[in-house]
């Protein structure tokens, strides 16, 4: 039949051999084919300046419509220059307001016999397909940054155990200029997702105005046509890289073609090359990935004159928005009940943060990140630690107690003795000894704080007078002080009468007061 298509799989093979060196007469009998079949296509091949590994990558429908489509051109000046000409029409329809029309007038007022709007319409979309049959040419220049996970998985070795575990591999593509990226991660949890989404971003040093993940839990916790529900950690980091996440449609793989396509490419040219080497981390992995990820961004997109990188660079990277200083913390929730002292516990940790004590026995929402602890009354932040991983530890900040609970909340060693001796050094003396005297220094706290009160009732001076009476008693209690302030004996000139005895007061006698 006139211009039937002939096999794919034949013309694969003929353009293979002509590659080989085969002449086009030992094609065409090796094969079956007429001489004019094997030049028609060669010529195609060589016209198009495609390769043999662009022809080995593109499928059988692929590739039928690549030639199908030009073999039906004659490829006369006037349709090369039209065909020059699209690879930057391409580019420049990537930016936002640039429409066909407008780069039809360009086109014209340049070439003024070239070919009309409607023709030079039907042209580029023949052209569109046959250089990128799955490629959608709509994509606006930082508009949107596809994420998806590859179905093969590639491996590394413990080297303790010997062990062969299986990681993850996910590709991230921007749509307008194709600038690809590529790791390996442990899992497709959300923790790994994220790292691996946020990754991506840094690596094109630019956020991108959408995100758009597959259907996986990690990314959307209930798929919807009309408003699938987001998990809250990748939601969290569209926040602070101020994008936004849009999901590919469930059962629509035109939604995220571009990175299929992305998946199917890596697959040919990363994953061919890895597979027989052993591999001892997923550092050294990832290494060799980017190594050829570098590569594959270098290479000369299929019909034009340019390679993703220099795409990015020259049309897409200043689209992108600038990056925050600072990484993404994932964000980890629990709830617990505010204690009646005022703290909550994190569970998670077995330790404790304090919160305005008007929230006792209310229900608190924890968001907690690897450094600080944030919590929530009724969507409202009520207080922020840094995260202590030491167990069972109060963190407390003083102002979140009740004024009662702040006094006692400063009582230490160092704040009695300072208290003590801005009174009189003697006084200090005898404080310092009573804490000292205990097992623990909070036994003394509260008669510290007896004598020290005695101040305000008794007076300065009497106070010192006790409290070097009762030093040289060398017994040291509050009933001591007391005993001494009752019966009058810090205004006996004890250095004059040493001798004197103490009446008899609670457990407190005399005659123990003495060496």
């Amino acid at each position: 039949m006139a211009n039937k298509i002939t096999d794919m799989s034949k013309i694969r093979k003929a353009i293979k051999f002509y590659c080989n060196g085969k002449s086009k007469l030992f094609i065409s009998k090796y094969l079956s084919l007429s001489r004019n079949t094997v030049k028609k296509y060669i010529s195609l091949f060589e016209v198009l300046g495609l390769s043999l590994e662009v022809v080995s990558d593109k499928t059988d429908a692929e590739l039928e419509l690549l030639f199908s489509h030009t073999a039906v051109e004659s490829m006369s000046p006037k349709l090369q220059t039209l065909h020059n000409f699209f690879p930057k029409m391409e580019r420049e329809l990537k930016k936002v307001g640039v429409t066909i029309q407008h780069q039809w007038e360009q086109y014209i007022a340049v070439n003024p016999d070239g070919y009309k709007s409607s023709q030079f319409s039907h042209h580029y979309k023949i052209w569109g397909k046959r250089v990128n049959p799955v490629m959608h040419i709509n994509h606006k220049a930082g508009d949107k940054m596809y994420v998806d996970y590859a179905r093969k998985t590639l491996s590394i070795i413990d080297k303790g155990t010997g062990e062969i575990k299986e990681v993850q591999f996910v590709v991230a593509i921007l749509g307008a200029s194709q600038y690809t990226y590529a790791e390996a991660s442990m899992s497709q949890q959300k923790e790994d997702f994220v790292a691996s989404v946020e990754n991506a971003m840094r690596f094109f040093e630019g956020t991108p105005a959408a995100i758009v993940p597959d259907n996986l839990k990690s990314a959307v916790i209930k798929s919807s046509r009309f408003e699938p529900t987001i998990n809250e950690t990748l939601a969290d980091l569209a926040e602070h890289y101020q994008t936004t996440i849009l999901p590919a449609r469930a059962y629509k793989p035109r939604d995220k073609s571009l990175v299929e396509g992305a998946v199917k490419i890596l697959y040919r040219r990363i994953y061919v090359t890895l597979k027989e080497t052993k591999f001892f981390s997923l550092e050294e992995l990832n290494q060799q990935v980017w190594d050829l990820l570098d590569t594959h961004n270098s290479r000369k997109l299929t019909g034009r004159p340019y390679s993703r990188i220099e795409l990015f660079l020259e049309d897409e990277q200043q689209q992108l928005r600038a990056l925050p200083q600072e990484r993404f913390e994932i964000k980890y929730q629990s709830f617990a009940t505010v204690m009646q002292n005022g703290h909550v516990q994190l569970s998670q940790d077995k330790n404790y943060y304090s919160v305005p004590y008007q929230y006792v026995k209310k229900k608190a929402k924890l968001l907690y990140t690897k450094s600080t602890v944030e919590i929530y009354y009724k969507y409202n932040r009520i207080a922020v630690h840094a995260r202590n991983y030491r167990p069972y530890v109060y963190t407390t900040t003083p102002e979140h107690l009740a004024s009662t609970h702040q006094f006692v909340a400063q009582w230490s060693a160092a704040r009695f003795i300072d208290w003590a001796s801005s009174i009189d050094e003697s006084v200090g003396e005898y404080i310092l000894q009573i804490i000292e005297s205990r097992n623990h220094p909070e036994q003394a706290y509260k008669s510290c704080l007896g004598i020290l009160n005695f101040e305000k009732k008794v007076g300065k001076q009497r106070l010192i007078n006790a409290c070097k009476r009762a030093l040289d008693f060398k017994i040291y209690n509050f009933k001591t002080i007391q005993n001494i302030l009752e019966n009058n004996l810090d205004l006996i000139d004890f250095e004059k009468e040493p001798e004197q005895e103490l009446p008899s007061h609670g457990n407190i006698r005399g005659k123990h007061y003495y060496n």
